[in-house]
């Protein structure tokens, strides 16, 4: 991810819809599958370290980013646990992690696969991987580019992907299905008219409430036993094979 988005993800990631409703979809999947405290905990990914401070009530948390600029985020955050490296080579031994989360991450990484049998390496026997990615390429845009993107996904796709690295899938759900409709047209107009502006940057803060409303409306479904068929964005629970 270019250097210069994390500045700005620090600034929203506590009240942007976006941000929100994932946060709300992760703990939902965390909920159907059963997930309780105490569990060691890796954030692979974990950006400027919001989230990793909703992951430490689960048990002891680390996490890893690769950008060193985003590492000062987290430890801004009070998070130093954190520290520089990338998912394709995890700085801990074999076994170390009873949780591992991926949100928003395999996308960004070349070699996908290997990063996923990476997370299985560090997982205990019996470990869980909660994982996020973006979904269809239909709806690829220059915003991908940007933020550094390698492919967007299928629900099919990941949880083959996740059973080639060494995970038998839980459960996967899209989400974020309300909203397809708009941001997909949304994005067939910056494609046709060359907008740049990071998506962040698009929806002002009185928006923020709104907008969060489905995914949060979405979550509750999920947290019941819901797939959704479709939506921007897919999640996945695994267990280590």
């Amino acid at each position: 991810m270019d250097e210069q988005y994390y500045p700005l993800l620090f600034e929203v990631e506590d009240r942007h819809w976006w941000f929100r409703g994932r946060r709300a979809v992760v703990a939902a999947l965390l909920d159907r599958a059963g997930v309780a405290p105490p569990r060691r905990v890796l954030d692979a990914g974990c950006g400027t370290g919001r989230n990793l401070e909703d992951y430490r009530r689960l048990g002891p948390a680390a996490g890893i980013e690769p950008d060193a600029s985003a590492v000062e985020f987290c430890h801004r955050r009070g998070l130093t646990e954190v520290v520089q490296a990338g998912v394709e080579s995890l700085p801990f031994e074999a076994g170390s992690f009873d949780l591992a989360f991926a949100t928003d991450v395999l996308e960004h990484v070349q070699d996908d696969l290997g990063a996923m049998r990476e997370l299985a390496r560090v997982s205990a026997p019996g470990g869980l991987m909660v994982t996020t990615v973006p979904a269809h390429m239909w709806l690829w845009t220059q915003s991908d580019v940007a933020l550094q993107h390698k492919r967007r996904y299928s629900r099919p796709a990941l949880l083959a992907g996740a059973r080639r690295g060494g995970w038998e899938p839980l459960l996967a759900t899209y989400f974020n299905s309300v909203l397809l409709g708009p941001i997909a047209l949304a994005r067939l107009v910056r494609r046709r008219g060359g907008g740049d502006r990071p998506e962040l940057e698009l929806t002002p803060p009185w928006l923020d409430r709104m907008l969060a409303g489905p995914m949060l409306a979405e979550a509750a479904l999920i947290r019941r036993g819901a797939s959704l068929p479709t939506g921007v964005s897919v999640g996945m629970v695994c267990r280590r094979a």
